[in-house]
């Protein structure tokens, strides 16, 4: 019989959606495996001791970082933050955006030359926009990414 793989969640709490967080608390109690929120602000969170949170210095990249020194490879990482997911694809952990795409070692490029021209349109005055507002069909498609990452870990 093989040993059970240890994981955790990982969260970059700070500008993760409620919905997703719910979504994430309430499989993380079911299926019994812990979760951690990093952020720069407080969290409430339910009390459970599978659930903590780490409240980081105000600053950039300093939840990231925390992430990225405590992640392990067998670890999921929920973040928006492209930067912070490269970082998590080159030390082998798996990571997903809170719509439930995935980041892999495919297409991280793409998505960090992407972000990087859309910050220059912005930086010359350019309106982008932002990303559409989250909706149902989000929550929907991050369940089911995170549904079939978790059976993954599992094995």
């Amino acid at each position: 019989m093989t040993e059970k793989v240890a994981f955790k969640i990982w969260v970059d709490a700070d500008a993760c959606p409620k919905l997703i967080k719910e979504h994430i608390f309430k499989i993380c109690l079911r299926q019994q495996f812990p979760v951690c929120l990093v952020a720069n602000s407080y969290l409430n969170v339910p009390l459970s001791p599978l659930i903590t949170t780490v409240q980081v210095d105000k600053g950039a990249d300093v939840a990231d970082q925390y992430i990225v020194d405590n992640v392990s490879e067998n670890d999921l990482v929920i973040t928006a933050d492209i930067p912070l997911a490269a970082f998590i694809v080159e030390k082998g952990a798996t990571a997903i955006n809170p719509r439930g795409e995935p980041y892999t070692e495919d297409n991280i490029s793409e998505r960090l030359s992407m972000r990087d021209f859309m910050q220059e349109l912005r930086d010359t005055g350019v309106n982008t926009g932002g990303p559409a507002p989250f909706g149902p069909k989000d929550k929907e498609a991050f369940a089911n990414s995170f549904n079939k990452i978790i059976a993954q870990l599992k094995k």
